[in-house]
């Protein structure tokens, strides 16, 4: 995995040039030449460079002056120069130094001596360079951790997207950046020992995961209570644990020259095909990844428990609000349901439709505050009877209060009995003055409303409910409904149907 260094050879010379070359190409080494400071300074700047050996005196820009501008430039910096000269000079030295020069070569130089000056200096960068790439990972993960816990907001956290983005912050976007892996593959323990694995690569820049099969997890006997790191190079890959994984992987169409992996029950995290022999550096890179990926695992796991909390006690208010209605049962469901299809088909986004098929169960939470007496009256209610009925929507609004998360059931409970044509309660909206969320759950409960037997009414089949709505009775009119909406419950009644008889009862 050891790719070809270039070497940037600078003099005025035409055959000093030629010299360096013949020295350094027959060694496997890639050279690039120079006539002057200027020109060497656009060949670092147009390719990498790994080490450039510089000719002190030349026209138009000195040697020394190559070299100072080098490294003021914070890109270039760790190149090493070598300052070869026929100047033998303390004084010639001593600007080299100060130029910022590695190391200083009089000529005739001995052919050995360089060779062997180069190979040394070209090892102190590898080091080098192994060492500021595993810096920069990790600071970059460092300050993605810093990013997650300042903007952190449980509302929309997305635990693969985070994944996503950490994956992003340590793969190769393009073949020359060597020092980082060509692809990486996550597995994440989700269910009863499944697993579910994700392969990651860049193309063009842009990173795309796939799912793909996988059983490593049972392969590898994977401790209970501990991790372990594993790096190996292509020679490496005959040793049992590496050699295992990489024939799992090749067995499922990847082919593998090296890698790190992280193993352990919570997470196993494999970098693979790194574009030289890979070292401990990049192992301490992968574990910086690992932590991060377990912290927003923890986060996620926690975040669904407050959401199954929150879903759990949203459910449990509705039924409360229900307990003295002769509408019981699974009405709340139902109407949460027909409103999920209303706003998918309306093109809502998947985050609103999700939250209006909880919210919505709550649109009469507010008669709680209503007299069991009038809530379980059979006929018809007399006229201060009604009035106090249509208070419920009132009193759901009070006690949903103004927390974000209950904004839009909110909105359903103050609006559900409002009508298109101004003509409902309890505030005589009209039109787009009323919430969408709430001009949705108008026809979702009034199709529920319909279709079970009241005191004052029978229950409705589906094809009656559906005139009703569509055409009118003189009590229920299609002018009442949002036309949008309307067109929405017309296109998707027969999804009405069925979750009415899923759901009955």
């Amino acid at each position: 995995m050891n790719e070809q260094k270039r070497i940037l050879c600078v003099d005025d010379e035409p055959v000093n040039l030629k010299l360096l070359e013949a020295v350094f190409v027959p060694k496997g080494y890639e050279v690039v030449m120079a006539n002057n400071g200027r020109e060497a300074l656009e060949r670092i700047s147009e390719k990498r460079i790994d080490i450039v050996l510089l000719d002190a005196m030349m026209p138009e820009m000195i040697g020394f002056d190559t070299c100072r501008r080098i490294k003021e430039d914070e890109r270039y910096r760790n190149i090493p120069v070598v300052m070869i000269t026929a100047l033998r000079s303390k004084e010639d030295r001593i600007k080299s130094i100060e130029a910022g020069a590695e190391d200083f070569i009089s000529k005739p130089f001995d052919v050995e001596e360089v060779i062997a000056r180069v190979k040394m200096l070209l090892r102190m960068k590898n080091l080098n360079d192994r060492l500021n790439d595993a810096y920069n990972n990790i600071n970059n993960l460092t300050s993605f951790g810093e990013k997650i816990v300042k903007t952190f907001n449980p509302l929309d956290f997305d635990f693969m997207s985070k994944i996503d983005s950490i994956v992003n912050l340590v793969i190769r976007q393009n073949d020359e950046i060597a020092e980082k892996p060509q692809m990486v593959i996550v597995g994440i323990p989700y269910d009863m020992g499944h697993w579910q694995w994700n392969h990651y690569v860049s193309v063009s820049g842009k990173l795309q995961r796939k799912l793909i099969k996988l059983d490593l997890q049972n392969e590898l006997h994977l401790p209970a209570s501990n991790s372990t790191i594993v790096f190996c190079n292509y020679n490496g890959l005959e040793n049992r644990e590496p050699g295992q994984i990489a024939a799992k992987l090749e067995s499922a169409g990847v082919c593998v020259s090296n890698m790190v992996c992280y193993l352990s029950c919570d997470l196993i995290v494999l970098a693979l095909n790194y574009g030289r022999d890979v070292t401990n550096y990049d192992a301490a890179v992968l574990k910086g990844l690992v932590i991060q990926s377990l912290f927003l695992r923890s986060l996620s796991s926690q975040i669904k428990e407050v959401e199954d909390a929150f879903t759990y006690t949203v459910y449990a208010l509705a039924r409360a609000a229900e307990a003295n209605d002769e509408d019981t049962g699974n009405h709340i469901l139902r109407v949460g349901e027909y409103a999920a299809v209303l706003s998918k088909h309306l093109g809502m986004p998947e985050e609103f439709i999700n939250i209006i098929r909880l919210q919505a169960q709550m649109h009469d939470v507010g008669k709680i505050h209503i007299h069991p007496d009038i809530l379980r009256k059979p006929g018809k209610l007399a006229l201060g009877e009604w009035e106090d009925m249509k208070t419920h929507t009132i009193h759901g609004s009070r006690i949903l209060g103004e927390h974000v998360r209950l904004t839009m059931a909110k909105e359903i409970a103050l609006g559900h009995h409002e009508r298109w044509d101004g003509s409902g309660y309890p505030h005589g909206l009209k039109g787009a003055q009323i919430p969408l969320p709430a001009r949705i759950t108008t026809i979702a409960d009034q199709y529920d409303a319909l279709r079970n037997a009241r005191s004052y009414k029978p229950a409705y089949d589906h094809q009656t409910t559906y005139g009703i709505i569509t055409e009118g009775d003189g009590r229920t009119m299609p002018h009442h409904f949002d036309a949008q909406v309307l067109k929405a419950f017309k296109e998707s009644a027969s999804r009405f149907e069925e979750i009415y008889e899923t759901l009955m009862g």
